[in-house]
């Protein structure tokens, strides 16, 4: 299964491709999108290009799957709403792909890849190298895109098969049909 990851942020997102074959796992490509040379206070421009960035790593590299990290609030308010437009920006990228997407969390993808959730980014980029046997230590950006790739490629089995017994033992009673009140 090829899997890509994403690292949303509204300057840079980092993305990483992998590929799963059971435990064994093979880099394929890694890298950044960038909205730097934009006008800060063009975020229409921004998302389009980050939406345009996916969809041109998505058609480039065909992943069967894709991972994206879970923004949390931040200290200040308006960077987290401008962080979660850029999440959104790739979501729908890779939806118009028509990718799965899980989600992860920083401190999931650190505990898959570093072993621990308080890892640092030196410790994470360390990690990614050793487990992609990659001959140089990726930037941050991508190494966290990788990491999250990485994730998925460990966990997602195991949280499809999950979630395939709760939707089996799942009482149907309180459910509603077609997504409307009775």
């Amino acid at each position: 299964m090829r899997i890509l990851g994403i690292d949303p942020g509204l300057q840079t997102t980092g993305f990483g491709v992998v590929d799963a074959d059971g435990h064994a796992l093979r880099y394929v490509a890694s890298g950044t999108i960038s909205t730097k040379h934009l006008p800060r206070g063009d975020l229409p421009a921004r998302l389009k290009v980050l939406f345009d960035g996916i969809n041109e790593v998505s058609a480039r590299y065909q992943p069967d799957a894709a991972a994206i990290e879970i923004v949390f609030v931040n200290v200040n308010p308006q960077s987290t709403l401008l962080l979660g437009q850029a999440r959104g920006a790739c979501i729908t990228a890779l939806v118009t792909s028509k990718l799965s997407v899980a989600e992860y969390t920083a401190l999931q993808m650190k505990q898959a890849v570093a072993g621990h959730g308080q890892a640092a980014k030196a410790q994470v980029q360390e990690m990614v190298k050793r487990l992609l046997s990659l001959p140089g230590v990726p930037g941050s950006d991508a190494a966290d895109a990788l990491g999250i790739a990485i994730t998925h490629a460990q966990v997602g089995r195991s949280m499809a098969r999950l979630a395939e017994a709760a939707t089996l033992a799942r009482a149907s009673s309180g459910m509603y049909r077609q997504g409307r009140t009775r």
